[in-house]
């Protein structure tokens, strides 16, 4: 009878440490992931700005040699990530694609104009930078036209700062909801061993006494969580790097390492604190208190 009830509590014990570890993984990933995505809201912010693109739209008259300074100068300029010549005959092309017919036909010429395509860097995507890039462009005298989309320029920059406010109000509340639920699985487990506790403390032991193998065993628990979760991390950055290359997760290997290391410490804190909190509160009960 005795052993069935001591197999019976060791379950009970496994099942109980197994529920900590378990929530203490779950939470911790999914604070990894959001973490993940805060380090690289900018670096998605960023990708998308850099579609943007400006097109100088050049005269008929314009000689070649210009032309190819002119490109060469954009190229090596500070705000441009590429630039490309388009030839009008070129351009003509794509459209009579785009729109499915030869317009050329019907019109019985070409309209378009030679131009040079200039994609941004993402820290020169904004309304005054390239009103002003625009400015010194179009000052050329064989530069006709330069056109870029202001409304979706403006549009693009206030997403992404609603974006990175919603992301940052995000990570702080679920911050806080991972410390309830981590908090609350170690409780229950405390819980559990109430009386030991009040016992130990009638036979005269210190509440430190009392506390110091709670609060080791659930500091182990915590990293064991907490490394489940990093395992998990990992694989789930390495997915989405394979699927999603130009993101470049593994671009800044230290950023990576201070995530890690960050959920580690996290789950070794939150466990401690958790564990210190809960034995406190069942410390400082009456006997006569234990059973509610």
């Amino acid at each position: 009878m005795s052993k069935s009830f001591e197999r019976y509590q060791k379950r009970k014990l496994i099942s109980s440490y197994f529920s900590v570890v378990l929530s203490i993984a779950l939470v911790l990933f999914l604070l990894g992931i959001l973490g993940l995505l805060v380090i690289n809201t900018k670096k998605m912010a960023n990708h998308f700005k850099e579609q943007i693109t400006i097109s100088v739209f050049l005269k008929d008259e314009a000689k070649q040699v210009e032309i190819d300074q002119l490109q060469k100068s954009l190229a090596m300029a500070e705000y441009a990530k590429l630039s490309t010549y388009v030839s009008k005959e070129e351009a003509a092309e794509k459209h009579s694609e785009t729109i499915g017919e030869n317009f050329m036909e019907f019109l019985g010429y070409n309209p378009l104009k030679n131009s040079i395509d200039v994609q941004l860097k993402a820290d020169f995507v904004s309304l005054e930078k390239i009103e002003e890039i625009a400015k010194t462009i179009a000052a050329k005298g064989y530069v006709e036209e330069v056109s870029y989309d202001k409304p979706l320029i403006s549009l693009l920059n206030d997403n992404v700062k609603r974006i990175s406010l919603w992301i940052l109000v995000a990570s702080g509340v679920f911050t806080f909801i991972a410390f309830l639920l981590i908090n609350s699985s170690i409780r229950l487990s405390v819980y559990s061993k109430r009386f030991i506790i009040k016992t130990m403390q009638m036979v005269g032991a210190t509440k430190k006494f009392i506390r110091r193998p709670f609060i080791w065993t659930n500091i182990k628990l915590g990293i064991l969580g907490a490394l489940l979760a990093m395992i998990g991390l990992a694989v789930t950055i390495y997915y989405v790097n394979d699927n999603f290359p130009e993101l470049t997760l593994f671009k800044d290997p230290v950023v990576l390492g201070l995530l890690f290391a960050g959920i580690f410490v996290l789950g070794v804190i939150i466990s401690f604190v958790s564990t210190y909190m809960a034995t406190q509160r069942f410390l400082n009960l009456r006997t006569d208190d234990l059973y509610y």
